[in-house]
Order: C-alpha cells, then structure tokens, then sequence
C-alpha cells in the first residue's frame, strides 16, 4: 500500500488532483475492526475535472496514471501498484466537508517499509457517509462505530444535522434498536 500511497500523494504534488482523503474499510480501520475489502477509496477534489456538459470526469487522473504505466482496470478501479484504487469524486456537501476535515495521519506500512503519510477521512464523517449510502455493509460499520464507542458523539450529531441525515439516523436506530446517542449530545 505504501507505494500506493505515494502515487496519491505525487498526484497532488503534481497537481493532477487538489487533495484526497482514504475513506470506506480503509480509513474505517483506523478507529474499528478491519474488515475485508478489496479496493481502496479515495475521495478526491480537482480543478478542471468538469466536462463541457458539467459531468465530472476522471480523464486527467486516467491520463496520469497511463503515463506510470498503471492501466489495469479492477472492477471499479485503476490498479496502483496492486490496489484497486477507486476515485470518488466530491458529490455533495457531505463530501467536501469530509475531505476539508480529513487528517493526515502517518499509516506504518511495516519495519523495512517505513510509513507513508496519508489523509483520512474522520470517524464522524465515514459514520455520516454510510449513515447516507445506507448498504447493508454501512449499516454495519455505523454499528461497528457505535458499539466500540469510536467516535464523537457531539461532532457526529452536528454533521447529520448540517447535511439533513436526522430522519435517516432515527430510522436506523430504531430498525437496529440502538439507542440514539443523539439525545444525550444534542445541545438545546
């Protein structure tokens, strides 16, 4: 994954994109359980990617990475260096808070390796995410995020209620009967 990583990071050194932030089982790793994935997702922000027609394209970072001879496709992404790297463009407003307030953090790759330093998307904002996408395999992460207590629960509360995911947070709290820890950190 290191050599991955620094792939990302010389795409944003050389301007192909603005800044990237690990997100999905990747960055979920950092605060719970890892679970099983195959591909890694980056959420990312450039300049020039709309088309004429306002579509977001991925041509600039496609281009790129043929120019380092990455050109194997993997389900939904481009192989870096033998990761699955899928590009999430932002979307909305949810992920470009996400990305604005992700941490950069030093990932140990291993002793002879070293680390490599990354950007990583918050706990608050995964949970709000899946909390959002709403697959079977978010509703478990959020309850992942939930039982090992591995978030802020004021913080989490203020991002759902900023990008209007209250209804669908008591809607999964009680499918799940979890209890809503949005009542006790909910300032009046």
């Amino acid at each position: 994954m290191k050599r991955t990583l620094d792939v990302l990071n010389q795409m944003v050194k050389d301007k192909i994109i603005e800044s990237y932030a690990i997100g999905g089982a990747i960055a979920a790793y950092n605060y719970i359980e890892p679970t099983l994935t195959e591909d890694l997702d980056i959420l990312v922000s450039f300049e020039h990617a709309a088309s004429a027609s306002g579509l977001m394209t991925l041509t600039p970072i496609v281009t790129y990475l043929a120019s380092k001879g990455y050109t194997e496709f993997r389900k939904e992404g481009i192989v870096v260096s033998g990761w699955p790297v899928q590009f999430l463009p932002v979307a909305n407003p949810l992920d470009a808070e996400a990305l604005n307030e992700a941490i950069k953090i030093d990932i140990e790759i291993s002793p002879s390796e070293g680390s490599v330093s990354a950007q990583v998307l918050t706990a608050e904002h995964i949970m709000a995410t899946a909390l959002a996408v709403g697959r079977p395999k978010d509703h478990i992460r959020l309850t992942q995020f939930i039982e090992m207590n591995a978030y802020d629960g004021t913080t989490f509360c203020e991002i759902i209620d900023r990008h209007e995911l209250r209804a669908k947070w008591v809607a999964f709290c009680a499918r799940f009967d979890i209890f809503d820890p949005y009542e006790t950190t909910r300032k009046p």
